[in-house]
């Protein structure tokens, strides 16, 4: 997926700040969240084409796409392009972020998709509505949900999707071993300063994050999966601390 000739620059923690506050998806983070997702995820054009293509294999006529926490619709445009026409699918997309919401709608109805979609107001952390599903998605959005609420949330996902349908997660993720968890800390921070991010950028980031971004270790996600009644899991991507699986029902 290109990237907008418009898309802002993220600077959002370039001056010091007297004290950090926890990170929000409000308006400021909104205008310049596609820059800091390219500029902070690594690999993350690869990633939405693994995505969009592993979504295309499941997508089943006459059902719906979720993609629960959407941001600004990046990962339904990718799904837009890649699901065949032809195909009749619905694509909802559910985000708590009101700004995220009204950035994706401007990016959707740009693209002129050629499948019926739809954007709503969500709090995952509710446990999420998920009905006539042959996919959901949840790119780097289950990090954000309270732990708390995470096994409420897949299994609202187990029983809204039909039969052979999937859900496909995309993580920030801890290392298995404290080590292994620095050593892979330490060269996605080296990855950010070749993005242009200061080390003050990103000790504040992560300072604003502590608290908002839990991170599981892969095996904790596997085990959150077959809780909610998944039986077969896998990995399709893996770069030091960020991982993406798919499981299907």
């Amino acid at each position: 997926m290109a990237r907008g000739s418009t898309e802002q620059r993220d600077r959002i923690f370039r001056k010091q700040q007297e004290s950090i506050t926890d990170f929000s998806f409000g308006q400021e983070t909104a205008t310049v969240f596609d820059d800091m997702l390219h500029r902070s995820i690594p690999f993350y054009d690869e990633i939405q084409r693994m995505v969009s293509e592993l979504v295309a294999d499941f997508a089943a006529d006459g059902t719906n796409i979720f993609d629960l926490g959407c941001s600004t619709g990046n990962t339904l445009m990718a799904i837009g392009k890649t699901v065949p026409k032809e195909r009749n699918v619905r694509l909802i997309g559910i985000d708590y972020s009101e700004e995220m919401i009204e950035k994706a709608r401007q990016k959707l109805q740009q693209a002129q998709l050629g499948h019926e979609y739809e954007l709503r107001d969500g709090d995952l952390n509710q446990g999420g509505y998920i009905d006539n599903a042959s996919v959901v998605l949840l790119i780097l959005t289950l990090q954000f949900v309270r732990p708390l609420y995470r096994d409420l949330l897949l299994a609202n996902i187990y029983r809204g999707l039909k039969p052979n349908g999937c859900v496909i997660i995309v993580e920030k993720v801890l290392g298995e071993h404290s080590a292994f968890n620095r050593l892979f800390i330490k060269h996605y921070y080296e990855m950010k300063k070749r993005q242009g991010y200061s080390e003050l950028e990103i000790a504040q980031k992560r300072e604003a994050l502590e608290n908002v971004l839990i991170p599981y270790r892969v095996k904790e996600n596997e085990e959150l999966l077959e809780r909610a009644g998944f039986k077969h899991v896998d990995i399709f991507f893996k770069w030091y601390n960020f991982c993406a699986m798919i499981a299907f029902k």
